[in-house]
């Protein structure tokens, strides 16, 4: 299936049905159109939303009703009319099922993130919070620092899916040895059969692919070294960009649309200075876009537009809308990818990097950007215009790179590379088949 094709709408008939949520009637509906002798894009793009129509359900489990009783059992004095003020305010993502709207499974870990107001109405406080203003005030004085990060990644396959003696094909994400990332070590396989990508490849990987056997894990331990540099950015030094890579659109989510085009004109006015129009740019975006956890990206329409239109988006989003109102600035600008890792936490993130001559390549994310401005901190919001902190593990240097060697089936992140990839050699396995692992074994700064 061709993900390209999502820039094709879909019929109206079908997506009338898809809003009111009757996901049987339009797969019976959509098995009978490709059956006639319709254009062949227009047929990837049908079969294409059968399988996002298969996902949408899973991902929304909560009635109206039995959202409001979460709230109001984890938080004090949460009322009806409270949430409905939120909803009208777009915090909560919801669908229709069957007719029925239905929140999705992390609205209230989405509001806990967005809203820090409501943290402080929490009937079991949060631990471990991070305060991130002490490793950028580190990075600032020294300018120069290198912290090792050593960790674990495995999948398993429930026992319940285990297909013994299938051969089964499993891609786990390694760090690329390139911008920050030195001297990377793989420490130990869960097989000595397991091959390490090179690399030279947009999304890189240690690949198993054996006949399964019970209660078998695929894992992977590495460690490496992040060398972060703090430049003191000078918009009088900047001069004419020589780069002509990283400027071009990639369907379906990094792509020119009149709307954007219009939306940097307004953004950067009549600024020529390219670190300035960056800065543009970024400003905008952590200023006025919320963050907000969404969906799965396989069932979103174009990325871009969908922030810069419904001013929502996470980590991933706000990364592929700066790279493409950069683009259309004439900025080069690329994706990063793959975990953030301090001593205490581990999860999958999203940034991005942009071009700047003198400097080279510069570091971007607007969504710490915008928990700066969300927790009323400037100095985090500034800093993450240019720079990066030293808890990155990127597995993924190019947004929607394919997988070494080739996936058969769909992907269950066909942009990104964070948790791994898995399938039988026969079969597609959904996420709800296995288990994934993220073990931190060291993180730790190295002092020269």
């Amino acid at each position: 299936m061709d993900i390209k094709t999502l820039n094709i709408p879909l019929p109206e008939d079908l997506l009338k049905l898809k809003w009111n949520g009757q996901f049987d009637l339009m797969t019976e509906m959509i098995d009978l159109r490709i059956q006639k002798d319709i254009p062949q894009q227009l047929k990837e793009r049908l079969l294409l939303e059968k399988e996002i129509i298969k996902q949408l359900p899973k991902q929304f489990l909560y009635t109206q009703e039995e959202a409001i009783a979460i709230c109001q059992e984890k938080l004090y004095d949460f009322t009806k009319e409270e949430f409905e003020q939120l909803f009208k305010e777009s915090v909560f993502e919801f669908l229709f099922v069957n007719n029925v709207m239905k929140f999705k499974d992390d609205f209230f870990d989405n509001l806990i993130k967005t809203r820090p107001i409501y943290q402080n109405r929490l009937k079991q406080s949060l631990t471990n919070k991070e305060n991130r203003d002490e490793i950028i005030q580190e990075i600032m004085q020294k300018k120069d620092i290198k912290y090792k990060i050593h960790v674990k990644i495995a999948m398993k396959m429930k026992e319940e899916f285990e297909e013994i003696g299938n051969t089964i094909r499993v891609w786990l994400p390694i760090p690329i040895e390139y911008a920050q990332v030195e001297d990377v070590k793989i420490i130990k396989t869960s097989s000595k059969n397991a091959i390490i990508n090179e690399n030279e490849v947009g999304q890189r990987s240690v690949y198993f692919e054996e006949k399964l056997q019970h209660d078998q894990e695929f894992s992977v331990e590495y460690e490496f070294i992040n060398h972060i540099r703090y430049l003191e950015l000078d918009e009088k030094q900047v001069k004419e960009c020589q780069m002509k890579e990283y400027l071009d659109e990639c369907p379906p989510h990094i792509v020119f649309t009149p709307y954007l085009k219009q939306l940097v004109k307004d953004i950067v006015g009549d600024e020529q200075n390219s670190l300035l129009k960056a800065k543009k740019i970024y400003d905008y975006m952590t200023t006025h876009i919320p963050y907000s956890f969404v969906r799965s990206y396989i069932t979103l329409p174009c990325l871009s537009e969908y922030m810069a239109t419904g001013f929502k988006g996470d980590c991933g989003i706000y990364a592929v809308l700066f790279i493409t109102l950069c683009r259309i600035a004439g900025i080069p600008a690329s994706w990063q990818s793959g975990l953030y890792c301090t001593p205490t936490t581990i999860g999958n993130h999203d940034w991005a990097r942009f071009y700047i001559e003198p400097y080279g390549w510069l570091f971007c994310d607007c969504s710490f950007g915008g928990s700066g401005f969300r927790n009323h901190s400037e100095l985090q919001r500034q800093f993450y215009f240019g720079h990066l902190d030293p808890y990155r593990i990127p597995s993924a240097i190019e947004f929607q790179s394919d997988l070494v060697p080739h996936k058969t089936f769909m992907r269950r992140d066909p942009y990104d590379h964070q948790t791994g990839e898995i399938e039988y050699i026969d079969r597609y396995i959904d996420e709800d088949e296995y288990d994934m692992y993220q073990e931190i074994i060291e993180v730790v700064s190295i002092e020269e």
